[in-house]
């Protein structure tokens, strides 16, 4: 392989993206070729299944579409029985199907709906009639289509408007309509051949073709005689119906208090029969060939010879027959613009709108005659979109102002017309005069986002290294600020995007007014580092830093971001144009909160302003609620928020993008499944909405565009809503003036990239002049499209931590999300779900149970596991109603999910595998359900329902990502699989190298191993291999589509990733940048075949497999803590027994020390080890002795065929039984002997020698006086790559890439004598938004994140460390609360304790550690632990106060809490209850005895003022001699 792979891939020709028609591999889809032949797609099989009595089978009609061609697509009925012939045309909304149906202008076409889920929301009631007595919700009096094609038809439908189903509406209507197609096949044929005839047929229901363009369609479809709307209005319009929508005569009449005359599109208005007096003239949209039109024309061209001239507005068909009457010609268009989002150019400003469309005809412009120009333009492909007369009162457009459905940006041209009708002066249209400005910007600021926290996650990377990507496009210097070591973004050589000059520092006030004062940056970016970076912007301003060195603030003024984020001023800018917010008050005092309160009614919701991710906030019930609460707010803010309860409302939030000339988009809309009241991060969101109507989807994005203009917000913001599920009422929630967690979510969603279009527009361009990067040959300025369903799912990882509330609310509390695509919902959560834990199958009711709720309090009460409640509900029989009354999840999921309990039933059902046939499986699969899965009900293996699939030849499809729903070909290659399909869009790469990302961030496994796979695949790409990621993060740099040669955002499962590697033929696959899931997954892909680059699985077999391990530690004479492979727990308690407690329990194959646990009791060992049992799923579990008082050591490495290439060992701070992830490291090793490190070196080179590595390793051992004992190894990337790599300035993964594809390499020359600084690396915990857990530390990792710092020495490094973490170092006003629960460590820590006496510090203690320190002649006031926990030395004080109450006054800034060593109930919790205390109220808690020695020694080498006044110094300066200089 790494010979001739190589040689194949470097002569591969690279991808063109172009739609390869009717061709797949015959090995794989045998099937497809023959169907090829014969030019006939399948149908798709999957049905939704409603009753209990319904299998899998499908039973619906079978019916055809067939084209003029020859080529035919099969799919099911569900409309009328009755064959019908027509004009093939695709349309691209996502919404809006009963506007559409009933639009006269798709008289005698068979339309093709590209969005695949349809019917969501059903149909109104024809009989509800408007103030002008037309049906309420349609456009015309039927429906005029002649058939309907789509993908996937929801049999249930939801909404509060929802009269009857789509199906029994099209019935009654006697139009045929089909499902099962595959709809993005049949829109990428239309797009290559045209608009096409054809006609739908069942059995012995056949029609002729026939060409409805023939037809005068406009004489079917127009009226029969004159209707007069709005008598006695004034002025009077005459309306040339050709088709007249009814929401342009709603606009006319009933907006612009017009009297509207509708008359035939034939009347002769020289003549005028029926005398109709008229100051102006309109011509409506219409069906069909302008040309067959003639009557009109001869109107229109006796009108324009009259004097004086009579004003003319026409619309669509209008625009073209005004442009006839006027001397020019019209030519009918390839497939036509058909959809809601077509971009126009207004020629007059250059602003461009987004607009609805329904066309197939279009004005030649060069025959325009003179006099006339054209007055809008298409920006993506650049056909006319409308004329005007330059001197005389005519103009007309090619586009829909009126939508219904769609956007109504262009709204303003009925006002203008009527102003012309009137007589109105006519009013300038001028461009702005800053849009002639020049940014003269050369460096930049950009401020990142700091560790890893619960809130603010990876999606910062994402944007923030979107954004140097953008800026160094436009040749401009960028200086970063962000101490988060693991992310792509402070990256150096990686690619072009690289910062010029990266700060690894604090992002602070302070720490930015210095590299303000040395670097001298003409602008800064505050908008890509989230809440922290926003918050630091906001300061710079208010403190006068900026003006004071002339630093311009790109993007989104700082005066429109306090408006968004302080809640009095938002309010009254939303009261300013007519919109409203929640009802809410702010309040600076607890006093004056709970006087808003009152005024709302209890319950409320409490909230911190400038807080990220509802940090702080929380639901109160009561006053004694409301007070907690807010006490807990104000420690994190100065200004608390009340709002009105609204929870059970729908959660809707729109993406906006807007630029400085005022052009403004919506990229994405999603929905939340849970009702309002679960933080949307907690939330499993949908993209596009699925439940929402046409009017309340564009209601919402009118309202969403109109706020951002008035706030003057240049860039990309979020805006979420609260929607009555009952009516149309909203209101609005909030607005972040940034990029977001959603925006990452929805860049990845839609193919929208975001942050790279916000950092461009943040430097004056507009979104006309810049591409769509997907498309490559259209503009930013447009609205995706989807034909697929994205579900965002979040990631918790609530079970690591002891005491911690399962309960979500409006506070985040999820550590990461993962997202996933299918072409229908159930295909999509079935995904999603495994994704988020690799152990699941699919969607079922198999949950832990909360044991304090009851059942129906499992569905009411919102949970981490309220999805699975829902399930087990629905598979014990509960309706979709009685859930619904409970949850408020709405009922269109609630159904869905059903579905697939009727499904599993159905497929249990079965007598076993071997009685599916191809069609069952098939439309299992198409439901999301995974092999294992279908294993599981049919009681086979995994493998055995994988060799069925095969030789039944249902495999997936491949398709893209295009952000137009196959409107245009796509130039990259975004990629997911669906069985939903019959064809792939694209051909196999072949050879092509796959790269498995780290999955859904969680503790242990976070940016980090994002950071390695971009380097991998960077490397990869760098030496001629076609990289092939497979991720499904959205939060990550390597899910941004043009890092890879292709993209598939997938499982990472062993199913999935097989069907990638096979459908690619790819040459190898690489398992060890991306974390512990890939790691997992290495042996069964080696057994099936696949080709893993690097160690052999059986050896990483051997180090994942505690037992195989241990034995070979044994075998090599390495030493390690004595151990037992655990067989029962008799024989674990035995072994305790005669080693000694304590014991660690370790199980196999886990992430971050997964269930390992540290054991001092025989009861604590046997819970450990049934913990451990469920969570190692069958894989070994081992105990081994736990070594106290011992230093551990990391050592990774990279190693070539069992020789180590290079190596780096970094030392922790704190001893052995902090989980790795959880230590504080220092790089280079400070206080590790010569010896020890000799010692090190050989036992790792023993190891890589043993496993004969090829690739990245990693290994911990512990050392005590020089005797060293392994602990572990990993063969792959850790959590600690990024951070050696970047502190030693020599990248280990892109040595381990080279390795693991068998090149030669160099080993970088690394001398850690030449070294003249110290990294160090501290971890960020995130206990403030984990309710109730216990912020201790352990074997098992709960840090959500890192940072790392550096300077001249370790105790430099380690407060700017600390200060990064958002640690605030003690004053010396307030006092440092002292509490050890042994005394060792009182005696230990004694030495550090008079240190901070005498650099003036004073301590309060509880009173057992008060007392030891008095003795020993420190002053300490005694605080009592909360309770008054009475119990040897520590006896309740008479008159102390209690230490949770002095925490709470505010009166203590540093907490230093040792809990280790007892195990008594009362000391866990009264010591519990004043951790918990501490984080809840924002006061600096230190538990590791070791911490604290370094933190005093720190603040007494290095005094607070002198840190934070030092020239702040940046890597690359570090790297090189002009460090010296700097200093």
């Amino acid at each position: 392989f790494k010979i001739s792979a190589r040689k194949t891939l470097l002569q591969s020709e690279l991808f063109s993206g172009s739609f390869q028609h009717f061709t797949h591999s015959s090995q794989r889809h045998p099937k497809l070729i023959e169907m090829s032949s014969s030019k006939s797609y399948p149908s798709i099989p999957y049905k939704q299944l409603i009753d209990e009595s319904e299998t899998l089978d499908n039973t619906d009609k079978p019916g055809q579409l067939v084209l003029r061609d020859g080529v035919t697509f099969n799919g099911y009925s569900f409309g009328a029985d009755k064959a019908m012939a027509g004009e093939v045309v695709f349309y691209t909304g996502m919404v809006g199907y009963p506007e559409a149906l009933t639009d006269p202008s798709y008289r005698g076409q068979i339309l093709v709906l590209t969005f695949p889920l349809v019917g969501n929301y059903g149909v109104p009631n024809k009989d509800d009639k408007d103030s002008l007595n037309l049906p309420a919700y349609f456009e015309s009096y039927g429906v005029h289509i002649t058939g309907l094609v789509i993908s996937n038809y929801s049999r249930v439908h939801s909404h509060w408007n929802g009269f009857k189903s789509l199906g029994d509406w099209l019935k009654e209507n006697d139009v045929p309509a089909l499902y099962g197609v595959d709809t993005r096949a049949l829109t990428k044929l239309i797009r290559m051949e045209g608009s096409l005839l054809g006609k739908i047929e069942f059995e012995k229901k056949t029609v002729e073709f026939s060409n409805p363009n023939e037809r005068n369609l406009v004489a079917e479809v127009t009226v029969k005689e004159t209707r007069i709307f709005g008598k006695g209005n004034n002025p009077k319009i005459l309306a040339f119906d050709c088709g007249i929508k009814y929401n342009i005569i709603r606009h006319l009449v009933r907006d612009c208090k017009v009297q509207l005359s509708v008359v035939s599109f034939d009347y002769d208005l020289e003549k005028n029969p029926e005398l109709i007096e008229y100051d102006g003239v309109f011509v409506s949209n219409g069906p069909g060939d302008p040309i067959l039109c003639g009557a009109t024309i001869q109107s229109l061209k006796w009108l324009m010879s009259k004097t004086p001239c009579v004003p003319i507005f026409g619309i669509c068909l209008g625009n073209q027959l005004l442009a006839l009457a006027a001397g020019a010609s019209t030519y009918k268009m390839k497939f036509g613009n058909r959809g809601m989002n077509q971009p126009a150019i207004d020629m007059r400003t250059s602003q461009c709108y987004i607009t609805p469309q329904n066309h197939g005809y279009a004005v030649d412009t060069k025959t325009l005659p003179d006099g006339w120009k054209t007055f809008f333009l298409n920006a993506n492909d650049f056909s006319n979109e409308g004329i005007i007369h330059q001197t005389k009162p005519w103009m007309s457009v090619q586009f829909h102002p009126e939508a219904s459905g769609g956007p109504m940006d262009t709204a303003f041209l009925f006002k203008e017309f009527i102003g012309a009708v009137r007589g109105d002066n006519h009013r300038l249209t001028l461009l702005e005069p800053h849009l002639f400005e020049t940014k003269m910007v050369k460096k930049i600021l950009l401020l990142g986002s700091g560790g890893l926290s619960i809130g603010q996650a990876g999606e910062f990377d994402y944007s923030g290294s979107q954004a140097i990507k953008a800026l160094k496009e436009e040749g401009l210097e960028v200086v970063l600020i962000n101490p988060n070591i693991a992310t792509v973004q402070t990256s150096k050589n990686l690619g072009g995007a690289s910062p010029d000059r990266t700060y690894f520092l604090p992002v602070k006030p302070d720490v930015a007014e210095e590299v303000i004062k040395k670097e001298r940056p003409d602008g800064i970016m505050v908008s890509m580092g989230g809440q922290t970076a926003l918050n630091v912007g906001v300061a710079l301003h208010r403190s006068g830093v900026l003006e004071k060195y002339n630093v311009k603030v790109l993007g989104t003024p700082i005066s429109s971001i306090i408006a968004t984020e302080d809640r009095e001023q938002f309010a009254q800018a939303l009261n300013t144009i007519g919109e409203k917010m929640a009802q809410s008050y702010c309040a600076v005092s607890i006093e004056e909160g709970l006087i808003a309160a009152k005024k709302l009614g209890f319950p409320v919701l409490i909230r911190a302003a400038y807080a990220l991710g509802g940090l702080g906030s929380g639901f109160a019930d009561n006053e004694e609620e409301f007070v907690t609460t807010a006490r807990k707010a104000f420690s994190s803010s100065n200004q608390i928020i009340i709002d009105q309860d609204l929870r059970g409302w729908k959660e809707v939030e729109y993406e906006v993008v807007r630029d400085d000339r005022d052009n403004c988009i919506t990229v994405c809309n999603m929905e939340n499944f849970d009702p309002l009241g679960v933080h949307t991060g907690d939330s499993i969101v949908i993209a596009p909405s699925q439940t929402l109507s046409n009017s309340e989807y564009f209601k919402l994005r009118e309202t969403a565009i109109k706020v951002v203009k008035h706030l003057g917000i240049v860039g990309e913001c979020n805006i979420q809503y609260a929607l009555n599920p009952e009516n149309e009422e909203y209101c609005i929630i909030e607005v972040n003036a940034r990029l977001s967690r959603s925006s990452a979510l929805a860049s990845k969603a839609t193919g929208y990239p975001l942050a790279y279009v916000a950092a461009k527009l943040a430097l004056g361009k507009d979104l006309v002049s810049i591409r769509n990067s997907v498309t490559k040959s259209t503009t930013a300025c447009f609205e995706p499209s989807l034909d697929y369903c994205v579900v965002k799912m979040p990631r918790w990882d609530l079970k690591k931590f002891s005491r911690v509330s399962t309960r979500l609310g409006s506070s985040m509390t999820s550590v990461g999300e993962v997202m996933a695509i299918g072409r229908n919902f159930e295909e999509a959560i079935q995904k999603a779900v495994r994704m988020v834990d690799s152990s699941s199958t699919g969607l079922c009711g198999e949950w832990s149970m909360d044991p304090t709720l009851s059942h129906d309090d499992q569905l009411k009460i919102p949970t981490d596991q309220r999805l699975f409640a829902v399930m087990a509900s629905l598979e014990e029989g509960k309706s979709v109603e009685y859930i619904h009354n409970l949850s408020k999840i709405d009922k269109w999921f609630l159904a869905k999910l059903r579905c697939l309990v009727l499904m599993e039933r159905a497929l249990q059902a079965k007598p076993g595998l071997h009685s599916l046939d191809e069609r069952q499986l098939k439309s299992l699969k198409c439901a999301g359900f995974s092999d294992m899965q279908i294993a599981k009900y049919t009681k086979s293996t995994e493998l055995e329902v994988r060799a069925k699939r095969k030789k039944l030849s249902v495999f997936p499809f491949v398709k893209q990502i295009d952000t137009l729903a196959a409107e245009f070909p796509a130039a990259t290659n975004y990629l997911y699989m669906t069985y939903n399909a019959v064809e792939s869009d694209i051909v196999p790469e072949k050879q092509g190298i796959m790269v498995l990302g780290c999955g859904a961030y969680c503790i242990g496994s976070s940016v980090e191993f994002d950071w390695c796979a971009v380097s991998c695949v960077r490397q990869l790409r760098s030496v001629g291999y076609k990289a092939i990621v497979v991720n499904f993060n959205p939060e990550t740099v390597s899910t941004d589509y043009d890092e890879s040669d292709r993209l598939y955002f997938e499982e990472l499962s062993f199913e999935r990733v097989m069907d990638i590697y096979e459908w690619e033929e790819s040459g190898g696959i690489v398992i060890s940048v991306g974390g512990q899931i890939p790691q997992n997954i290495a042996l069964p892909l080696h057994t099936a075949g696949a080709n893993i680059l690097g160690t052999h699985p059986d050896d990483i077999d051997r180090a994942e497999d505690r037992d195989k391990f241990s034995a070979m530690l044994d075998s090599i004479g390495v030493d390690q803590p004595e151990w037992s492979s655990l067989t029962s727990i008799e024989e674990a308690l035995a072994f305790a027994e005669r080693v000694e407690f304590p014991c660690l329990v370790r199980p196999s194959f886990v992430l971050s020390g997964a269930a390992m646990a540290v054991a001092s009791t025989k009861k604590e060992l046997t819970e450990f080890l049934k913990n451990a049992g469920e969570v190692a799923n069958d894989k070994p579990v081992v105990i081994s002795k736990f070594i106290t008082n011992a230093k551990e050591i990391e050592f990774d490495g990279v190693s070539q065929e069992g020789n180590i290439v290079n190596y780096a060992i970094s030392e922790h701070v704190e001893n052995a039984g902090v989980h790795s992830g959880d230590a504080t490291l220092l790089l280079p090793a400070q206080k590790v002997w010569v010896e020890t490190i000799r010692r090190v070196k050989r036992v790792a080179s023993a190891i890589c020698r043993a496993l004969n590595i090829s690739g990245p390793f990693n290994i911990q051992l512990m050392a005590r006086e020089n005797e060293i004992k392994v602990i572990e190894c990993n063969l792959r990337a850790s959590r600690t790559f990024p951070f050696i790599s970047k502190t030693l300035d020599a990248n280990f993964i892109s040595l381990a890439t080279k390795v693991m594809l068998g090149m030669p390499v160099k080993p970088f020359r690394i001398s850690l004598l030449d070294i003249d600084y110290v990294a160090v690396k501290a971890p960020m915990f995130s206990f403030t938004r984990l309710r109730g857990a216990d912020p201790t530390l352990g074997v098992e990792m709960a840090s959500t994140g890192e940072v790392a710092c550096f300077g001249r020495d370790s105790y430099e490094a380690f407060l700017q460390a600390m200060r990064a973490t958002n640690f605030n170092l003690p004053s010396k006003d307030k006092e440092i609360l002292i509490s050890f629960a042994e005394e060792k460590i009182r005696a230990e820590f004694l030495p550090w304790a008079h240190e901070l006496i005498n650099i003036g510090y004073k301590f309060c203690g509880t009173s057992g550690t008060a007392a030891y320190y008095q003795e020993h002649g420190i002053a300490v006031k005694v605080v009592n632990k909360p309770y008054g926990t009475t119990y040897g030395d520590n006896t309740f004080v008479e008159g102390a106060p209690m230490a949770d109450e002095y925490l709470k006054n505010g009166l203590v800034d540093l907490v230093i809490n040792i809990p280790e060593g007892t195990k008594r109930e009362d000391e866990i919790t009264s010591g519990y209850l004043m951790r918990r205390t501490t984080v809840d109220y924002g006061v600096g808690l230190i538990t590791n005895v070791k911490c604290a020695a370094l933190l005093v020694d720190s603040l007494r080498r290095q005094k607070d003022s002198v840190i934070r006044h030092r020239p702040p110094v940046c890597i690359e300066e570090y790297y090189g001699s002009s460090y010296k200089d700097a200093v």
